[in-house]
């Protein structure tokens, strides 16, 4: 901001060094700065919200954010824009402007340690007891889950098909959780087909009328 306010002291001194009149250069030229004023809006705007982000801090450095779906590590924040990596290892450059204007989720706010959840379904057969003790001691080995808070498993609907239950957990791998998550869903696929539980396919009944 500096450098621009010197180069534009500078213009506006060798201006009138050469002897320019500025007052009729502005009159003359009106339409045009209200033209390029209205064209550079978007731009300007971006520039107040890089200020912003800059002053008070909401959105910092290595904070891993979530943006309309997508989830980034902030890597540089800029006047302009903000430039963040994704699960994919792809660099995107946000205009400040979006990280200001829209619901921001910031993982890593308040806390290193945020909760997630995966999910599963089993045959009405299964032992509900069975499946849960097995659904606890598989996240309890899991790596990159915290051991507090404790996770612990949740029975949460009769489904068409299905008993439904969620893993719930707490840990700070934020940025690669799918990865965590992944490692989970495996393990729990392999105990489950130890000990004969089935995750089954959704059903339906056809009546045929003759």
């Amino acid at each position: 901001m500096i450098r621009c306010l010197i180069i534009v002291i500078s213009i506006i001194s060798g201006l009138q060094l050469f002897g320019f009149n500025l007052s009729v250069l502005v009159a003359g030229s009106t339409a045009l700065l209200v033209g390029i004023g209205l064209g550079l809006q978007n731009l300007f705007s971006d520039f107040v919200s890089g200020i912003i982000l800059l002053v008070d801090y909401s959105v910092k450095v290595n904070d891993v954010i979530e943006l309309n779906g997508l989830v980034c590590t902030v890597q540089e924040i800029n006047l302009r824009a903000t430039t963040v990596l994704t699960r994919d290892d792809k660099y995107i450059i946000l205009p400040n402007y979006d990280l200001t204007r829209n619901q921001l989720i910031k993982w890593t706010h308040s806390d290193l340690a945020s909760r997630f959840e995966v999910t599963v379904g089993v045959d009405y057969s299964s032992d509900i007891h069975q499946v849960m003790r097995i659904l606890k001691e598989t996240v309890d080995s899991q790596n990159n889950v915290l051991k507090e808070p404790n996770p612990f498993i949740r029975f949460t609907d009769f489904a068409d098909s299905s008993l439904n239950f969620s893993v719930i957990f707490w840990s700070e791998e934020l940025f690669r959780i799918e990865t965590t998550k992944s490692d989970l869903r495996i393990k729990i696929f392999e105990l489950f087909k130890e000990n004969n539980i089935t995750i089954p396919f959704p059903q339906r009944v056809v009546h045929i009328n003759n």
